[in-house]
Parts: C-alpha cells; sequence; structure tokens
C-alpha cells in the first residue's frame, strides 16, 4: 500500500508566477507576504485554499497567490465564498478585499455572511480611501479628511468595522497592521482555524492617495491588546476596545468567542457527509439534460 508523505510548506510555495503591481511601498505588499507564511506555518496545501476578492487594488491579491482564486464583482466576495464554502466545505476558504469593496458596497453582504456564520475568514485591507479610483472618501475615511471628493472635508461619520462586527455577532474580531508582519501572521493563523466567520481587518496604507493615515502615522499609535492583558473572551471589554480611537489604537484580537457558534456549513444536513460538489445530484443524465436546454 502507497504511504502518502506529507510536505511541509514554505512561503515560496504560495507565491503565484505573476508578480504584484501595487504601488512600491504599499501595505498590500505585507498582508500578501503574511497571508503566504500563515498558510505555510500551517501547511495547508495549495489545492485546498480558495482566495475570492472583490474589486480594488487589494483584490488583486489572488492572481498573486498560489491557490484556486476567484476574482469576483465589486461588493461581492463574501457571498462567492459563502457559495464556494457551502459547495466544498473542505476548502479552506479566504475572501479579501478593501474596506470600500468590503464596507461599503459590500456592506449588506457583511452582515449576513456574520450572522449565517459561514466558516471562513475574511481579511480586509484597510487603507481608508478608495485607491483604484484614485484617492476619494471611503467608508473608513476620518471625519473631517480632505479627499477628491471631500476637497473641504469629509462631514460623514467614520465607519467601525470592528464595533459593527462584535454587534452582529461575529465569533472572532481582529485588527493588524501590514507593518508588523510577525503580529499580523498570528492572527492570520488564529483566524484561519477559528470554527466559523472570522473578520481580520488589516490597516494597510495606501501610499499614493491617502497623505494621513501613513504607516509613521500607524506605527505612533498603535498598541498590541496582549501587551496591556485584554481578555479577548470578554465581549463588553472587546466592545470597549473598539470604540479607541486617537493617540492610541489598538491591533490584536479584540473578540474570540470561547464558546463557538456552530457555523452554517456545519448545521445544514445535506453537508454532514462528504462536501456538496462529490455528492450525486440525484437526476439522470436526461432529466439534466432537459433541465440544462431549458435554461439555455
Amino acid at each position: 500500500m502507497a504511504m502518502t508523505i506529507a510536505v511541509s510548506k514554505e512561503a515560496k510555495h504560495y507565491k503565484s508566477e505573476i508578480t504584484p503591481d501595487w504601488c512600491p511601498g504599499c501595505g498590500d505588499y505585507g498582508v500578501l507576504t503574511v497571508l503566504q507564511r500563515a498558510c505555510a506555518e500551517l501547511n495547508i496545501p495549495n489545492h485546498e485554499i480558495l482566495l475570492v476578492s472583490g474589486i480594488g487594488c487589494s483584490s488583486n491579491i489572488p492572481g498573486f497567490f498560489k491557490s484556486y482564486g476567484v476574482h469576483s464583482l465589486h461588493g461581492r466576495a463574501l457571498p462567492v465564498a459563502t457559495g464556494a464554502k457551502l459547495a466544498n466545505h473542505s476548502m479552506t476558504v479566504i475572501a479579501a478585499g478593501g474596506d470600500g469593496d468590503g464596507y461599503g458596497i459590500g456592506q449588506g453582504h457583511f452582515i449576513h455572511a456574520m450572522r449565517r456564520n459561514i466558516d471562513l475568514t475574511y481579511i480586509v485591507m484597510n487603507n481608508e480611501i478608495y485607491g483604484l479610483t484614485t484617492g476619494q472618501t471611503s467608508p473608513t475615511s476620518e471625519t473631517n479628511m480632505k479627499t477628491k471628493s471631500t476637497p473641504f472635508g469629509n462631514l460623514e461619520g467614520q465607519l467601525n468595522p470592528l464595533a459593527l462586527a462584535i454587534a452582529a455577532g461575529c465569533g472572532f474580531v481582529a485588527r493588524g497592521f501590514s507593518g508588523d508582519i510577525n503580529h499580523l501572521k498570528t492572527l492570520y493563523m488564529e483566524a484561519i482555524k477559528y470554527p466559523g466567520f472570522a473578520l481580520v481587518d488589516v490597516f494597510s496604507p495606501c501610499v499614493t492617495f491617502n497623505k494621513q493615515n501613513t504607516f509613521g502615522w500607524f506605527k505612533e499609535r498603535v498598541y498590541k491588546l496582549e501587551d496591556v492583558n485584554h481578555d479577548a473572551s470578554q465581549l463588553h471589554s472587546a466592545m470597549e476596545k473598539t470604540l479607541e480611537w486617537g493617540a492610541k489604537i489598538p491591533i490584536g484580537i479584540f473578540y474570540k468567542n470561547p464558546n463557538p457558534r456552530v457555523s452554517l456549513d456545519r448545521l445544514d444536513s445535506t453537508l454532514s457527509g462528504k462536501p456538496l460538489a462529490y455528492q450525486s445530484i440525484g437526476v439522470s443524465k436526461e432529466i439534466r439534460k432537459k433541465l440544462i436546454e431549458e435554461y439555455v
């Protein structure tokens, strides 16, 4: 009987043949590098990973990562990732995108993916501006921030995605900084291992269009929650930490439900056996052909 030998992975095994084309110095390079290192440390086979994105600079990431990938529509990464996870719940499904993609046009999907508790990891590269469309205000732009679309200052309130996630019932809520890749790797690994929907919001500075929230700006302000003995199992203290913004901004795991809800893909009786993708569709070839002809 042939034996299968597990091969230890390295970050280079998750690098595709396509060279990233982000602006030099973009925070998204750190996000990509960390994801490659995290998957290598978890030793996840490439063919068992699906990386789904929406639209935006950050959403080009599936092309730079060696796995299955889908570059979907603007704001639609989560419904595509949800469908894929339900079709084959044996896959490690990771959704990725930017703050405009996920917290703007994709906000409705964001709320419902957390409510449904799909077992996937959502990485949001939060640069607090629309980078691909050259520098307009995004949902996470600070109030009074001057951009192309708000030359006299942003009049809208700044969206707090972490507080929103906790309020929506997300069981794993974390924030990282692409300028601290070792810390970010730990967050990725914990998120991927979490048995339910996991959010990792990442400060990923846009060096071209956001001259306010720069790498230096974040380095002066961020501090690690673990350094202040934050208890991530406590919901109310987690919510309090999400409200901190200003001279000091926390990063790390804000909330990790100590009693995780069962994810939707484990609750559905049709998925209790082998993945749906490998189950029989239960109809004959003749009936299947007839059904296809009706919709062609």
